[in-house]
């Protein structure tokens, strides 16, 4: 499996600081835009080759951490303003 750490990289000399695939200039949000527009991983895939399905899956696991993590955050916010 890809280590989620080395999976997405950021350069302001490739597409200005977009995220994308490590070793690619794929931006990880047409993948994100892909899946919301109905698309499955596999299409994403066959239009992206280079791209594999172990640094798609871990760029998922990331954004599903993110948010995760957000809803978390801004439960224990309103819990704060709501006891506080």
């Amino acid at each position: 499996m890809t280590s989620r750490s080395c999976v997405v990289h950021s350069d302001p000399d490739i597409l200005g600081g977009t995220p994308v695939f490590m070793g690619t200039r794929v931006p990880m949000k047409i993948l994100l835009d892909y899946l919301e527009a109905g698309d499955s991983l596999d299409d994403f895939l066959d239009h992206f080759p280079s791209v594999s399905r172990e640094q798609a899956i871990a760029v998922l696991e990331l954004a599903k951490d993110q948010r995760l993590r957000y809803c978390t955050n801004s439960l224990l916010s309103f819990s704060d303003r709501l006891y506080n």
